[in-house]
């Protein structure tokens, strides 16, 4: 009796549905998140997430949906592009970024769930609830400026910034405007002044970068989004 093996065949990857980093820094992201977890079933932080208006449950939900989050890209538009050889993995700043290999021409602009809806609906919240209002606006104004002068334009991957700067900008920012409510307007000008400091005001560099999805609030950006959040809840601790 003879024997066939068929081959194995390989299990294709979601095209939008990819972890924004490598391995051992996702990680160490879910330690975090796990970490700030245990303090909240100890009640160390039940004052902190006070001040940001939201209770400790909700909270960790929103952290722990923003990193599972990360890995869902919402594709909304197509860019006619350039193709660029790339490597599945890309190191900036000192950390390396999983790159979906897709070799197209044409760019996919993608939104983050985790790195940007989540985040922006979150920070919508805060505005409304806290009453920031022209705070929020030069907040987030003045550390996306600052955000867009380190951002860099990474061939294959897309824009991508050191991964603690935004959260410390947004403090310092946060602390000159409001010092009342320092921890929700750091998460705010933090999240969405690093979404349009590094990615939509750099949309028009897109097109040259060759990178198959560019998705804002993901790759390169989603680490600084997700730090400056953690920023502001330990800052708010502190405080």
């Amino acid at each position: 009796m003879a024997w066939t093996i068929t081959p194995r065949r390989r299990v294709q990857r979601p095209e939008f549905v990819y972890w924004p980093l490598a391995a051992p820094l996702l990680l160490a992201a879910g330690f975090i998140v796990l970490l700030l977890g245990a303090f909240l079933l100890v009640g160390v932080f039940s004052y902190a997430l006070a001040r940001l208006g939201i209770s400790p449950e909700t909270a960790s939900l929103v952290l722990v949906a923003c990193l599972i989050g990360s890995a869902v890209n919402i594709p909304i538009a197509r860019l006619r592009g350039r193709a660029a050889a790339m490597e599945q993995y890309i190191s900036v700043f000192g950390l390396r970024y999983y790159v979906p290999v897709v070799r197209k021409r044409v760019t996919v602009l993608a939104v983050n769930l985790g790195g940007a809806v989540i985040p922006a609906a979150l920070s919508a919240y805060l505005i409304a609830h806290d009453h920031l209002g022209l705070a929020a606006l030069g907040a987030v104004a003045l550390v996306a400026a600052l955000v867009h002068l380190v951002a860099r334009p990474v061939p294959g991957l897309g824009i991508a910034v050191p991964a603690v700067l935004p959260g410390l900008f947004a403090v310092l920012v946060a602390a000159a405007f409001h010092p009342v409510a320092i921890a929700a307007l750091a998460y705010v000008g933090g999240t969405l002044g690093t979404l349009i400091g590094a990615d939509l005001a750099n949309l028009g560099k897109v097109r040259k970068l060759g990178a198959p999805v560019a998705s804002i609030g993901g790759a390169g950006t989603f680490d600084g989004i997700f730090i400056a959040g953690i920023t502001a809840v330990l800052l708010a601790a502190l405080v």
